[in-house]
């Protein structure tokens, strides 16, 4: 009954209404520790106070932890910021959980929706400069789910209690995030832990967790300070919760100074490549699909490439679809395109160039079709097309690679098997557009005569760091980003995207060549440094020197383990959870029936 009452007062508290605090403070004095026989009757009136808490101020705590949340996503703040972001929508639940005999769950899952929708809305609304249907889509599913999420760590801490509740929200939050990285719907741009991109002085650590580590850490650091203002709001002091204070500094300064002290230690192994990126700028509304012809775009492409290669240079990469014609796989040699870049390349016998082109492969008569297939008209041919990248070297065999996490509704249309009648509804937002296909495997372009081997990232595979560890482990010494950002416009969207970069780098301590249409072309060291960022829409060509490394991270070898841990307590969680909810209905009904029969024997 005393927490129940303390509970109801703790927004009160927050209304600065001291003389109204006085007098509660007094009736619960006289209560508490005077046998007053209607003391039960007495909280629950008192706690109708606690109601007096309008809709407009849960509201307004709402709005404000969306817009907390949303702001380290632009490229001027830092990350810090979500360490107390998620302390708004934490004390509007505190307020449902301390009425829930008055408020069902589904009040608070209207007041996440609306948290997480500010922040999806504020952080990706530049979805909208390619297609607006898309994004309202994106938005509304991806803050819905959230929601849901949230919800679930409410209904949770309903049934199990505060502490159960909140280790609840850790699992399920991290347990979600691991999910949405390896689902076939995916759309992991706002995991907590990419609000750190820019911050990487802070976060070298992920070197051993990965950005799920920063998801944790936000959550971690925000339901600790959310429990000392608490306890502060009902009891004014921190006496008691000394363990506690020195705890949450702890878990704030010490991933700090173990980051700092890696990224002023981290020493580069000294093994240098000569690397030229090439940022031709084309309008990919007006010129790049249509409006300027393959041949054009080539004389761009090759004239920016002469500008900085010289015999020393190793790598030239190109952008995503810098090659928009299909081309057909088994027929690479004969493609004019190809040919023009082949002859460039044998003028400059030491380099390799990597960029992006769009491909496919046509079906032999005997060979059964994959379900991202498409038929040529009503013959039974068959063929499927990528968007992909190649190595054009001076060796008998260019090596390709099938781009294979596809944005959904963009290039794909998700378990195809059963929605694949569907595939004529992919939408424009951004990329190349239509069905495509995959690989299995994270190919890695290697060079005859050299140890070297590279990763070919294709645009929006570079969001996802286990998926890139795949490559390392595949031996790859540096990652090549090869994306178009010109989809998106002179927004924040590109520039989250080439931060996300910086914590690939981190993550496995690989040098990173990212190379744009337009937006950012740079080059990333294995710290996560930015050198020579390009300019937007800005059509030049960079040159710069990179290192490679052998040497396998912590993150490299395991993974998100984070992630799969959480998915195994995640479950545990939720069990628990239901097991609980029987046991009390089972426990409701046989008193519900021993009520009923003592009425019957008074009878």
């Amino acid at each position: 009954m005393i927490d129940f009452c303390t509970e109801s007062f703790i927004f009160m508290r927050l209304e600065n209404n001291q003389r109204g605090w006085a007098f509660i403070k007094q009736r619960l004095i006289y209560i508490f520790y005077n046998d007053h026989p209607k003391r039960l009757q007495y909280c629950k009136s008192e706690s109708n106070l606690s109601l007096a808490m309008k809709r407009k101020r849960l509201l307004t705590l709402s709005i404000f932890s969306g817009i907390l949340m949303s702001l380290p996503y632009y490229p001027w703040l830092s990350g810090i910021i979500m360490m107390v972001a998620f302390l708004p929508l934490l004390f509007v639940e505190e307020f449902v959980y301390s009425t829930r005999d008055r408020n069902r769950p589904v009040v608070l899952f209207g007041y996440a929706w609306l948290v997480f929708l500010i922040w999806n809305a504020l952080t990706t609304w530049w979805i909208a400069k390619a297609t607006l249907p898309g994004a309202l889509i994106v938005i509304v599913v991806n803050s819905f789910l959230y929601a849901l999420v949230f919800l679930l760590f409410h209904i949770t801490k309903r049934n199990l209690g505060r502490q159960f509740g909140n280790f609840s929200l850790l699992v399920y939050w991290i347990g979600w995030e691991h999910l949405y990285l390896n689902a076939e719907i995916s759309w992991p741009w706002l995991n907590l832990g990419n609000a750190f991109a820019k911050d990487v002085s802070l976060i070298q650590w992920y070197e051993l967790t990965g950005a799920l580590g920063g998801t944790l850490w936000i959550l971690a650091v925000n339901l600790m300070i959310f429990a000392l203002l608490r306890h502060y709001i009902v009891y004014k002091h921190f006496s008691s919760q000394w363990a506690r204070i020195i705890f949450l500094l702890a878990l704030i300064f010490v991933p700090v100074l173990l980051s700092v002290y890696i990224y002023n230690d981290y020493e580069t192994k000294k093994d240098p490549y000569y690397m030229g990126i090439v940022q031709p700028s084309i309008d990919p509304y007006h010129e790049k699909f249509s409006g300027m012809s393959q041949e054009r775009q080539m004389d761009i492409l090759l004239e920016l490439s002469d500008s900085i290669a010289d015999a020393q240079m190793d790598y030239l990469i190109g952008p995503e679809t810098a090659i928009h014609q299909d081309i057909q796989e088994s027929k690479l040699r004969e493609h004019p395109t190809l040919a023009r870049l082949d002859s460039f390349v044998q003028q400059h016998p030491n380099l390799m160039v990597v960029l992006g082109m769009d491909s496919f492969r046509k079906y032999e008569a005997q060979e059964k079709p994959s379900p991202s297939a498409r038929r040529i008209g009503d013959s039974d041919s068959w063929i499927e097309r990528y968007n992909s990248a190649i190595q054009i070297d001076t060796s008998d065999r260019w090596p390709i690679y099938h781009k294979s996490k596809l944005v959904v509704g963009v290039e794909k249309m998700p378990y195809p098997g059963v929605f694949g009648f569907l595939n004529d509804l992919i939408i424009d937002l951004g990329g190349t557009t239509g069905t495509r296909g995959s690989q299995d495997h994270r190919e890695t372009f290697a060079a005859s005569g050299r140890s070297v081997k590279v990763a070919p990232v294709i645009c929006y595979e570079s969001v996802y760091g286990e998926y890139i560890t795949d490559y390392v482990r595949n031996g790859a010494r540096f990652i090549f980003v090869i994306t178009n950002d010109g989809w998106w416009g002179e927004t924040i969207g590109y520039r989250q995207h080439m931060h996300f970069a910086r914590l690939r780098a981190i993550e496995t301590r690989r040098s990173i060549v990212r190379a744009a249409n337009t937006g950012i072309s740079c080059f990333i060291n294995q710290k996560g440094q930015v050198f020579k960022p390009t300019g937007w829409w800005e059509r030049t060509a960079i040159k710069g020197t990179l290192h490679a490394n052998e040497a396998m991270t912590i993150y490299v070898q395991y993974g998100d383990y984070i992630g799969r841990v959480a998915d195994f307590m995640a479950v545990f969680a939720v069990l628990y959870l239901i097991a609980k909810v029987l046991v009390n209905r089972t426990r409701h009904a046989g008193l519900e029936r021993l009520r009923g029969g003592n009425q019957e024997g008074k009878g």
